[in-house]
């Protein structure tokens, strides 16, 4: 997990990537913590995202399978400013 604030995105380097197929679910008990809301699963030719809500501001979980990459997108500026809450919340969950 690795927040990058010049480009307001959180890194997300899981142990094990989730196959294309398995990131629905994979996404769902990822964001299975308490201040976060799932929305909804957009399921694309080459891009999954789930989009969820964190301390009332919408976000996007987004995984890339030709690049093997996920990462976290705020959308609009209040979203923005919590993003190094989002990822304080994701980093304590991992240590648990």
């Amino acid at each position: 997990m690795n927040h990058q604030p010049e480009q307001d995105c959180i890194i997300v380097t899981p142990a094990s990537l989730p196959d294309a197929d398995e990131f629905e679910l994979w996404g769902q008990i990822f964001l299975h913590l308490d201040g976060i809301t799932l929305l909804e699963f957009h399921l694309g030719a080459d891009r999954h995202q789930w989009r969820f809500s964190y301390a009332g501001h919408p976000y996007n979980l987004n995984f890339e399978h030709y690049s093997d990459s996920i990462w976290i997108m705020p959308e609009g500026l209040g979203a923005t400013e919590h993003l190094p809450d989002l990822a304080t919340l994701f980093r304590l969950n991992l240590q648990q």
